[in-house]
């Protein structure tokens, strides 16, 4: 709910430009990858995946219908239908030119859809969106409050050092290093530019089922014995 408040307090113009002309990608579900790619050397070429990047990329929300076996991807915007293309084995020079020329046309077209490439500053709500960045803060500092005294005490100072610094980064490097790719690839695959967010949800309401059911409670622990 805050990060849909804040696209419509800091983007209202996505909203409306939704309601009168929405995006709906029609492909064929085999075309379609999970495009989940961590270390940049995935190559997403299917007519489905392209046309799925522009629009995640653009953060513009889309509905998926299913189209024939076999056929090209589409988008229709509104009443009106762009083509994708297909780029599978397609060499990389030709492809680059039809890419180029593809992410214009879609781009145009959006525009005159409706939806803006950026935010308004006159149309957006300064205060509202400031409320609610002061909010996720608050969030922040809840964990970051009790984190730093907690492994502190949760283990012996001979093997703090390495104690605090193999899970802290696990968690940060890790499971928050793996954030991008993972929401942008949940993003492509649903059309919801929220839907990234069930990553961080699950990694949270997972960690708060292991403290609870098996670290330790530490308060008036001795962190000077060895």
């Amino acid at each position: 709910p805050i990060f849909k408040a804040l696209t419509e307090y800091g983007n209202p113009e996505v909203f409306s430009a939704q309601e009168r002309n929405p995006v709906t990608v029609i492909a064929d579900p085999s075309q379609c990858s999970f495009q989940f790619d961590p270390v940049g050397k995935a190559k997403f070429t299917s007519s489905c995946d392209l046309a799925k990047s522009v629009l995640a990329k653009k953060a513009i929300p889309y509905a998926n219908e299913k189209a024939e076996p076999g056929a090209v991807a589409r988008i229709r915007i509104g009443d009106k239908v762009l083509p994708s293309f297909e780029g599978t084995g397609m060499p990389a020079a030709d492809f680059k030119a039809q890419n180029d020329a593809f992410v214009a046309t879609l781009g145009s077209a959006l525009k005159d859809a409706g939806y803006p490439e950026k935010a308004d500053p006159a149309k957006t709500n300064y205060p509202a969106v400031l409320a609610l960045l002061t909010l996720l803060v608050i969030y922040v500092t809840m964990v970051y409050g009790p984190i730093a005294a907690w492994l502190v005490e949760l283990f012996p100072a001979r093997i703090r050092y390495t104690s605090m610094s193999l899970p802290y980064h696990i968690g940060n490097g890790w499971f928050g290093g793996f954030l991008p790719t993972v929401a942008f690839a949940m993003v492509a695959a649903t059309g919801d530019i929220y839907y990234g967010l069930w990553y961080p949800i699950v990694i949270a309401v997972m960690t708060a089922i292991l403290g609870t059911l098996f670290l330790p409670e530490t308060k008036d622990r001795d962190i000077h014995h060895t």
